[in-house]
């Protein structure tokens, strides 16, 4: 942990190491998740435990505790990605009778992957690039065809969410 050998890069080098070192304790070809990703997630934690554990004396204890943790982290981000992707993959399975335009499917997948917020008429309107009264043309039949529906908070104004 405290060796480094280049000016610069030797986060990525560890990375590395590490990504092939889990590769090849798992004797598997493929893998679903990423340390790599997750470190760079918790950078600020990774670089406090590193600086921690150089300072201090020969214990590793929690460095140990702290890549054991992250992996886990790892593991679950992954799996939530693949729940992800099963539930959309289900969810195009069971609609793939409905004919749909191209704002639909667009707004559709946003909705099914990491769309940020309420959907409404306006927001609709603006990603899709068309009027607002398409746009609630759009959702209206999206509504009858059971894929969307409107949310229940609502609030001032209404809003709709993926009907699964």
């Amino acid at each position: 942990m405290t060796i480094h050998p280049f000016d610069d890069g030797n986060g990525r080098l560890t990375c590395a190491i590490t990504e092939r070192a889990l590769a090849q304790s798992e004797d598997s070809a493929q893998r679903f998740y990423s340390m790599s990703a997750q470190i760079l997630k918790q950078r600020n934690d990774y670089y406090k435990i590193l600086e921690r554990i150089q300072k201090g004396d020969t214990d590793i204890t929690d460095w140990l505790c702290w890549f054991l943790q992250t992996l886990e982290q790892a593991l679950i981000a992954a799996q939530m990605t693949t729940d992800k992707i099963i539930d959309k993959a289900s969810f195009w399975q069971n609609h793939r009778q409905h004919a749909l335009n191209t704002r639909q499917v667009t707004m559709l997948n946003n909705l099914l992957t990491d769309f940020y917020g309420k959907l409404t008429t306006k927001k609709w309107s603006v990603m899709t690039k068309c009027s607002i009264d398409t746009a609630l043309r759009d959702i209206n039949d999206l509504i009858e065809k059971g894929l969307l529906k409107k949310s229940e908070a609502s609030g001032c104004s209404t809003s709709y969410e993926v009907a699964l």
